[in-house]
């Protein structure tokens, strides 16, 4: 057992805390099971040597089953080498594995994201990680940030430096240029910045730049860029933290290349099994009516009748979310805006609902407007609304409301009773798949489409027992 720093296998790896002494090596340190983990799975493996606490730890013995050198060392060693309070008992020796700036893959989809000047290691690991997990290209380490291979870097990004290539030591603006060269689009993300994430055209091979955690991008680095980018949120915080930014930018990324035949075939699906249920109803009162009028008296007929409207306007809905969802898809997804009173829109949603008697009351509050925006639209988005709270909050009316916030309409409906948390709510926004809980199946998730391609956004909240789901759309100014 190796107990002494001083020891000569110890006192090398314990010299790879230091930038020198990397740099010199070209080496770097792997702490805890994650990482060594991670590493083991390389071809060959990520690590050269290991040093752990139990020399029968699965990882312990898989290591040296592929070649690895593995030494037991004590635990006060092993505290000594690795920077967290509570050490996992095992540190590996990895070799450099950074890539050049030209070997970063640059096929159509492709995602590159730069970092300038970013000087936390916890950030710039969570980016790594983050990249990794959205099937990014790459991440480029400028010479102006922090050291991918710092111990905290490399804990941060939890293994998934050893899963796609990392650029480092590269000057900002050589970065940019090579990546444009190669037919890149660059965009330069700012808080205040001219265009919206959720409108940008992100086709192509892309690359987000991110400045320093407190200062953002210098100017000089902006110009460089085709175009600034923020990433809209709601609530009063100033910004996002930096990882979190990047995150969300790479994940959108991520749900735009999402093969969109694969993704039309899903809302089909989705959307035939809606169908099904009004189309079945709607034949069976067409059926008995049919066979026996003549023993039907008014109000038998008039309910039967009345069933029908209801279902065939419930058919109507999802048709036009179907086809608003292949517009969107296809690229042809065209809006017809004009002068709109939210509150007459509202009267047409409560009338509409009115007629199934077991949909809760809509009330009206707020600005009615008039607004500029796509009325019809806006009626199909507040359906998909009111059709969530009827299925998933259950306590008395539902409440629809409008107000102008930062030169945008926003719109929001909401009913107490909640019967799903935040997260929840939020998963209502993906397409499920026939048979998989209640309510629409596609609703919510061409309400946000169809935001986002007018660079607004739709998101939902829960707020203690009341669960409500938001519009935001840009208007002329």
């Amino acid at each position: 057992m190796l107990t002494s720093l001083k020891n000569p296998k110890v006192a090398a790896v314990a010299r790879l805390r230091k930038d020198a002494a990397r740099e010199r090596e070209r080496s770097f340190l792997v702490e805890g099971a994650q990482g060594i983990s991670e590493a083991l799975e390389r071809e060959p493996p990520g690590v050269v040597a290991l040093l752990v606490a139990d020399p029968l730890d699965p990882l312990a013995v898989r290591a040296s089953q592929r070649g690895v050198d593995v030494s037991h060392a004590s635990q006060d060693v092993l505290r000594k080498l690795t920077s967290t309070v509570t050490p996992q008992g095992i540190v590996g020796v990895a070799p450099y594995l950074d890539v050049d700036l030209s070997a970063v893959p640059h096929s159509d989809p492709s995602c590159v994201t730069v970092l300038h000047e970013v000087r936390d290691p916890g950030n710039a690991g969570t980016v790594i990680r983050s990249a990794d997990a959205a099937g990014a290209s790459a991440v480029v380490f400028t010479t102006s940030s922090v050291d991918v291979y710092n111990p905290k870097t490399v804990r941060a990004s939890a293994g998934s430096l050893f899963h796609l290539p990392v650029v480092r030591g590269v000057p900002t603006a050589e970065a940019i240029e090579s990546l444009r060269g190669a037919g890149f689009r660059i965009f330069a993300m700012d808080v205040d910045g001219s265009e919206n994430l959720y409108g940008l055209d992100l086709g192509g091979p892309v690359a987000f730049v991110f400045g320093n955690e407190a200062h953002g991008l210098p100017q000089e680095v902006v110009r460089l860029a085709d175009a600034t980018v923020r990433v809209p949120h709601a609530g009063r915080a100033e910004s996002l933290n930096l990882a979190a930014a990047a995150t969300v930018c790479m994940f959108e990324w991520a749900r735009r290349r999402v093969g969109k035949g694969a993704a039309l075939e899903a809302l089909i699906a989705a959307a035939a099994h809606d169908i099904r249920s009004p189309l079945t109803a709607m034949k069976g009162f067409g059926y008995v009516l049919e066979k026996r009028w003549q023993q039907l008296d008014d109000d038998q007929r008039d309910l039967m009748l009345r069933g029908i409207v209801h279902d065939a306007d419930r058919m109507d809905q999802i048709v036009r979310l179907l086809v608003d969802a292949a517009r969107v898809a296809a690229g042809s997804f065209e809006l017809f805006p004009d002068q709109t009173d939210v509150a007459d829109v509202v009267i047409a949603i409560a009338e509409l609902l009115g007629r199934d008697p077991e949909h809760p009351p809509v009330v009206w509050s707020g600005d009615p407007g008039p607004y500029f925006v796509d009325a019809a639209r806006l009626k199909t988005t507040l359906l998909s609304f009111e059709e969530a709270l009827a299925w998933w909050a259950g306590e008395g009316a539902t409440t629809i409301a409008a107000e102008r916030r930062d030169g945008n309409l926003h719109v929001w409906a909401s009913r107490a009773g909640a019967t799903i948390d935040a997260a929840g709510a939020e998963a209502l926004f993906v397409p499920r798949k026939p048979g998989t809980g209640a309510g629409s199946k596609i609703g919510l998730y061409v309400a946000r489409a169809v935001a986002e391609t007018q660079g607004g956004r739709a998101w939902a909240e829960v707020d203690g027992a009341t669960l409500s789901f938001h519009l935001e759309l840009p208007l002329p100014r």
